[in-house]
C-alpha cells in the first residue's frame, strides 16, 4: 500500500501561523498597569513589579523563537510529508501552544518551585518533540535532500542542548532559586555548538 503524503507548504504555513501566534500571545502575559496604579505609585516600583513578567516573556519568545528557526532548518530537507512526520509536527505544535499558559503560571508564581516546574517540562516536552521530528527527517531523508549526517548532528546537539538545561532547571526549581536564570546557558552553550559546527562544515568544503 502507497504511504499517504501531503503537501509541505501547507504543513510549513499552519506551523508558522502556529508559531506566531503562541509568540505573540506570549505579551498579553505582562500586566498593564492600571491608571490608579500608575497615578498612585512610582513609575519605577510599578514597573519592577513586572520584572517576572518580562523575564517570562523574553525568555519564552527567545525559546520559541530558536524552536521556530529549528524547524524551519529541518524542514528544508523535507521531501514529502508523511502521515508519521505529520503527526509528529501535530504533537510539536500542541506543546508549543500550551507555553503562553505555562508561562502565564511561571510569571504568576515566580518564586514557587511547582508552577516553574511546570514551565520547565513544557519546554522539555517541546525539546523532546524537536529532536524526534530531527530524527525522524534524516532517517527518512538521508542521502535525498542534503540532509547529511553532520547538519544532522548540528541539529541534534541544538536540540539535547535545549532538553538538557530545562530538565536541570526542573531538578533544582525546588532547591535553587536561581535556577529560574538557567535559560541563560542556552545561548552560551548553543553559541559554542554552532561555532563548533560551522568549523567542520568550513573544513569539509575546504576538502
Amino acid at each position: 500500500m502507497t504511504e499517504q503524503l501531503y503537501d509541505k507548504n501547507r504543513v510549513i504555513n499552519f506551523s508558522d501561523a502556529v508559531f506566531s501566534i503562541v509568540m505573540t500571545l506570549l505579551i498579553l502575559e505582562v500586566g498593564v498597569p492600571t491608571i490608579k496604579e500608575l497615578s498612585e505609585s512610582d513609575f519605577g516600583l510599578v514597573m519592577t513589579r513586572r520584572i517576572p513578567d518580562f523575564i517570562g516573556l523574553f525568555v519564552s519568545f527567545m525559546v520559541s523563537a530558536l524552536y521556530w528557526i529549528g524547524h524551519l532548518k529541518v524542514f528544508k530537507y523535507v521531501s514529502n510529508v508523511t502521515g508519521g512526520l505529520l503527526w509528529l509536527n501535530t504533537f510539536f505544535l500542541l506543546a508549543i501552544v500550551l507555553l503562553p499558559f505555562s508561562t502565564a503560571m511561571f510569571v504568576n508564581g515566580f518564586d514557587l518551585a511547582g508552577p516553574f516546574t511546570f514551565y520547565c517540562l513544557n519546554l522539555s516536552l517541546i525539546a523532546i518533540l524537536n529532536l524526534l521530528i530531527s530524527r525522524f527527517v534524516y532517517r527518512k531523508e538521508e542521502g535525498k535532500t542534503g540532509f547529511d549526517s553532520l547538519q544532522y548532528k548540528w541539529l541534534r546537539s541544538r536540540g539535547w542542548n535545549v532538553l538538557i538545561v530545562w530538565l536541570v532547571a526542573a531538578i533544582f526549581s525546588s532547591s535553587w532559586h536561581f535556577s529560574r536564570f538557567f535559560f541563560m546557558l542556552l545561548f552560551v552553550v548553543q553559541f559554542f555548538i554552532d561555532r563548533y559546527y560551522r568549523k567542520r562544515l568550513k573544513v569539509l568544503e575546504i576538502e
